[in-house]
């Protein structure tokens, strides 16, 4: 959408405000010992008595190295909710706004949008799980702000076809969020290097999934630098603590992503060849993800079998179009051999 301009959506309050400015904000410059008496922090140091880089400098500049995106185009939030939360924020006007979501897909999407009092309007997958192009754009209206497709999908697993994201970026002119929590186990190429064609571009990543961070709660919002601009003026000062930038910043520079995904991609192959042996799975749907989704003849009977021998999968028949259907995340090779020999037993 090249006509595109962040400012028509942004809310009138959020463009006439003033971000708050912490103490990390006004002092810069860290390259001398200097005295912090600035911040009301406790001296006694300890390794975490001081506040965190309000703008995560070191750990952002590490992303940018490996993903060739400015500094100036990324934001990092408490976990993906937070930056999501951020987009409703700043872009949607609450009792006013709606967003498009397009089930089966991540669930907090409807949860912020009911918190921030925007409306969801959902438009379902088709039944091989691609979005309804022509349905989505039908549905767009002049308060829709933002849509949002995940891709790898979950549950579902599989990837968006390149067309239809194409097509809702250069028809739609409010903010498309492409959510690609998975993409690091696709086959799939990420979208990030289209930033700079579509200005209404926004891409969501994390460290909780390929690269083995979950704990550390680190969302990623990849955006253009005027989006970015508005996000860090309502986002809070110190939203990721010390502990967690300084634990990714090791892990990032660390050549254990690609071994992880391999084996892992392994796993999910193995655990596909045992499930297709089954007289009691009914489908297994292709998958770019870490996990698979599978339509089962009774998932409750199943999940119930599965808890009673110590295997947690996830019942997903409460979503559209996953009737009787569970999620598996693909474990370490121990846990797919402990989750086929049950399965078989079943």
């Amino acid at each position: 959408m090249k006509d595109f301009n962040i400012q028509n959506i942004t809310r009138e309050n959020v463009k006439k405000m003033s971000p708050y400015s912490s103490a990390r904000d006004e002092f810069k410059d860290f390259t001398h010992t200097m005295v912090y008496l600035d911040a009301n922090e406790n001296p006694f140091q300890n390794g975490m008595n001081r506040y965190p880089d309000p703008q995560q400098k070191k750990l952002k500049a590490i992303l940018s190295k490996q993903n060739k995106i400015p500094e100036n185009q990324i934001l990092l939030g408490n976990g993906s909710d937070e930056v999501l939360d951020l987009l409703f924020r700043a872009f949607c006007e609450p009792n006013k706004d709606n967003i498009i979501t397009l089930p089966p897909t991540y669930g907090m999407y409807g949860v912020l949008a009911n918190i921030n009092a925007i409306e969801n309007k959902e438009v379902l997958l088709s039944s091989d799980f691609q979005p309804n192009v022509n349905e989505i754009l039908d549905a767009v209206n002049e308060k829709t702000r933002i849509i949002f497709l995940c891709s790898p999908n979950n549950p579902s697993g599989n990837s968006f076809d390149d067309e239809s994201i194409l097509k809702i970026l250069k028809n739609f002119n409010g903010i498309v969020v492409l959510d690609e929590a998975y993409i690091d186990f696709s086959e799939n190429e990420s979208y990030l290097s289209d930033l700079k064609l579509y200005p209404n571009l926004v891409i969501i990543q994390t460290l909780s999934k390929a690269y083995a961070m979950a704990g550390l709660r680190i969302g990623i919002l990849y955006a253009s630098p005027e989006i970015i601009t508005v996000l860090n003026k309502i986002k809070p000062p110190y939203n990721v603590n010390v502990a967690s930038q300084e634990h990714a910043e090791k892990k990032l520079l660390q050549s254990t992503l690609e071994a992880q995904v391999k084996k892992i991609k392994t796993e999910r192959n193995k655990t596909i060849n045992a499930l297709s042996n089954l007289s009691f799975v009914q489908k297994i749907f292709p998958t770019d993800a870490n996990f698979i989704l599978i339509k089962v003849d009774d998932a409750t009977k199943r999940y119930d079998q599965l808890i009673d021998k110590g295997i947690v999968v996830r019942n997903r028949s409460n979503q559209p179009l996953c009737e009787n259907c569970l999620r598996i995340t693909v474990g370490n090779k121990e846990e797919t051999e402990q989750l086929i020999t049950i399965l078989k037993s079943l």
